[in-house]
C-alpha cells in the first residue's frame, strides 16, 4: 500500500509545497544562469525510468557549451559556470527534477536516473535498481553520492529496492537535508560530476 499509494501522494504533495515555497529563489537562479549560459537555464537528458522506460529529466544547466577549435565540447572542470559551482555546491541544480515527481517520472527517494546508454551495461542485479522509479535522492547520495565507486553504488541502489519503506525513505530524506548543508559528495576524487560507467569488466 505505500508503494503503490502512499509514496506516490506524499511525493506530488511534498514537491508541490517545495516548488511554491522555493519559487523566488527558483526564479533568481534561473536569471542568473541566463545571464551565465546566454540565456540557457535549463538541462534536460533522456534517462531510464522505472521499468528502463525513458523520460526526459529536468535539472539547472550548471555548464556552458564551449568547445575547443575541434568542436568538441571542453572537459566539465572547464565548462562549469560560476553560479553553476554554487549551485551543484548547494544542490538547487536537482530541484527542478520535482517537476518530473509532479509529472510522475520520479519520486524523492530512488535510485538516481543515470544514462541510457547504462542500460546494456548493467548485469542481472544491477538491472534491478529500475524496479522502482528513480529519486531525485536515494541511498547511494546519502552514503558517498559522486565518491561512491559504482559497484558498491549499485549495491545501495538494490538494497533500497529490497527495503524501501516510509521510515527508510524518510531516514533517506533527513540524511539528504544534512548532506546538503555539509555540502558533502558533491565531486568525484577526479572529476566534478562522477566518471561514467564503462560495465562490470573495467
Amino acid at each position: 500500500m505505500y508503494r503503490s499509494l502512499i509514496k506516490p501522494f506524499f511525493d506530488k504533495l511534498t514537491a508541490l509545497i517545495i516548488l511554491v515555497i522555493a519559487s523566488p529563489v527558483l526564479i533568481l537562479v534561473m536569471l542568473l544562469l541566463a545571464i551565465a549560459n546566454q540565456g540557457k537555464v535549463w538541462f534536460l537528458q533522456e534517462r531510464p525510468g522505472k521499468c528502463g522506460k525513458s523520460f526526459r529529466v529536468i535539472k539547472f544547466k550548471t555548464m556552458n557549451d564551449a568547445r575547443n577549435e575541434l568542436g568538441e565540447l571542453l572537459s566539465d572542470d572547464e565548462r562549469l559556470t560560476w553560479i553553476g559551482k554554487f549551485i551543484r555546491k548547494t544542490s538547487m541544480d536537482e530541484l527542478p527534477q520535482l517537476i518530473n515527481v509532479l509529472k510522475g517520472d520520479m519520486s524523492l527517494v530512488g535510485p538516481r536516473p543515470l544514462l541510457m546508454e547504462y542500460l546494456l551495461l548493467y548485469n542481472e542485479q544491477q538491472r534491478r535498481r529500475h524496479e522502482v522509479k528513480p529519486g531525485i535522492t536515494g541511498w547511494a547520495q546519502v552514503n558517498g553520492r559522486n565518491t561512491v565507486e559504482w559497484k558498491r553504488r549499485f549495491e545501495y541502489d538494490v538494497y533500497y529496492v529490497n527495503h524501501q519503506s516510509f521510515l527508510f525513505d524518510l531516514k533517506i530524506l533527513l540524511l539528504t537535508i544534512s548532506k546538503v548543508f555539509k555540502a558533502e559528495g558533491i565531486s568525484s576524487g577526479t572529476s566534478v560530476t562522477m566518471e561514467k560507467f564503462r560495465g562490470n569488466e573495467q
